[in-house]
């Protein structure tokens, strides 16, 4: 790892300390994290995709028509039978 100075306002700062506090991580490591989430994995893997994975907008497995009909599956209506 390389030594990187950065400058930031007082207040993105404090947020920032808060956020890595809660998490139980240090603040180099939620920038770390941060900056990989944003440019992307550097391993090529995608991210997971925000839709399935909080179990509060959608629990269950993936079904396999469920981009086509993802507004029956999430709001009960508009089910494409094709």
């Amino acid at each position: 790892m390389h030594r990187t100075t950065i400058m930031l306002p007082p207040e993105l700062k404090a947020e920032a300390s808060r956020r890595a506090r809660r998490m139980g991580v240090s603040l180099g490591e939620l920038i770390r994290e941060s900056l990989a989430a944003w440019l992307g994995k550097p391993d090529g893997s995608r991210a997971e995709d925000p839709l399935f994975s909080d179990d509060l907008v959608y629990d269950g497995p993936v079904p396999p028509d469920g981009s086509l009909n993802h507004d029956y599956y999430l709001y009960g209506e508009g089910r494409d039978l094709r």
